[in-house]
């Protein structure tokens, strides 16, 4: 897990690749509480100044924001608004006034609404929550999994050739045994995690959408946006995509510096650190600056950026290219489903817990890559690190 969103992410990813082999460290917790602290601050405030840059480049009207935490709150303010309107945007407007529940109003979402002066929504950015983050994460390093254990069966099927001395291409194997060979190379991949012998790859592991901005506007107006874009020397196109079909929209990857003079000053400003008073930090410590916890950092981090005009949004949260729908079919579309990815999955959920909980010294882990679990050990031990109580009709 390279999540280039966040401003210590060599940190994290050594932390991550430790906890594959088992290998937690006693200090892990309380560096986990502090990354999660600053590199969260950092996204948000630079999605922040970032918002209004975008549209202060295609606008003169002011605008105003507002925090949301569930989807219903999005599609409601969609849903009043006057501008943009065609036959097609008319129509799920319509929809979702006969029956809200069914466009799934209760998904959280940790995100911020731009609205202009009629409450027109002209742009949101949000921070991806910890379970979608693992959820991501979990897909890219199971595909990771899934070609080097095929590789290693492929090893398997090799030496058994070679050893029959038939070319490998002429080879027949039974069913039966690509399945086994299978299972023994996905054990094999196992061990050399316990034996501390295998390194994650950063590339196919990295994930740049943890913090995002959607910018809706007109096709003039979007195109103007991106015309500054690359004229700004504090952002660089890193990617580019042109969803067409279902989903219509462009998206970019940008390369951010952030001003850490800033970020500091809006942290005793803005009274952030009441914030994470409950996170096992001494309130007395936070309160004098988040400065202590920006060693280390990288100078820059990536964001996404989506643009699309009013009706493609309305597509996307209430059409055919419905975000939770989306959500729903990739977390089916696995390629790879074995104990390990499910492990993978339970540990990355359990390093957000642990950051996100009062916890600040480390214990054992409980989650092995090599072992198997169900979704309830998780839950169980999340709750103790929140000191929640678990609750048994048998006591």
């Amino acid at each position: 897990m390279y999540l280039t969103s966040f401003i210590h992410r060599e940190e994290l990813f050594d932390i991550v690749e430790r906890w594959f082999c088992h290998r937690p460290e006693s200090s892990d917790a309380l560096r986990l509480t502090e990354i999660l602290i600053s590199d969260g601050f950092v996204i948000g405030e630079t999605l922040h100044v970032l918002a209004d840059h975008f549209l202060g480049a295609i606008s003169n009207e002011t605008t105003q924001k507002r925090c949301i935490q569930f989807k219903g709150e999005l599609r409601d303010t969609i849903c009043r608004s006057r501008r943009g309107l065609t036959p097609r945007v008319e129509e799920l407007f319509a929809e979702y006034r006969k029956n809200p529940d069914f466009f799934y109003r209760e998904a959280p979402i940790n995100g911020v609404m731009c609205l202009d002066e009629t409450d027109h929504l002209v742009a949101l950015y949000r921070v991806k929550r910890p379970r979608r983050i693992a959820e991501k994460a979990n897909r890219r390093i199971a595909a990771w999994f899934f070609h080097t254990v095929q590789d290693a069966a492929r090893h398997m099927a090799e030496e058994r050739a070679s050893r029959s001395g038939i070319p490998f291409e002429q080879l027949l194997t039974p069913e039966a045994e690509m399945v086994r060979e299978f299972v023994e190379a996905e054990k094999e991949i196992a061990r050399a995690f316990s034996f501390a012998t295998m390194k994650l790859d950063r590339a196919p592991m990295s994930i740049s959408d943890v913090g995002g901005i959607k910018v809706i506007a007109d096709e003039e107006q979007l195109a103007r946006l991106v015309t500054v874009i690359r004229g700004d020397p504090t952002l660089t196109i890193v990617e580019m995509e042109n969803h067409r079909g279902s989903y219509e929209a462009n998206s970019m990857i940008l390369d951010v510096l952030w001003n850490p003079e800033w970020i500091c000053r809006r942290f005793v400003e803005t009274g952030a650190w009441e914030r994470y008073s409950n996170r096992g930090i001494p309130a007395e410590q936070l309160k004098k600056g988040i400065e202590p916890l920006l060693a280390g950092a990288q100078p820059n981090l990536k964001v996404e950026l989506i643009l699309a005009t009013f009706p493609n949004m309305v597509e996307s949260e209430l059409g055919n290219s419905i975000h939770e729908q989306r959500i729903i079919t990739q977390r089916e579309d696995k390629v790879y489903k074995g104990y390990i990815p499910t492990n993978v999955e339970f540990l990355l959920g359990y390093l957000f817990a642990v950051g996100f909980s009062p916890v600040v010294e480390m214990g054992e882990l409980p989650f092995r890559l090599w072992g198997r679990y169900l979704p309830d050990t998780l839950v169980s031990h999340v709750r103790r690190l929140n000191r929640i109580p678990d609750y048994d009709l048998l006591y």
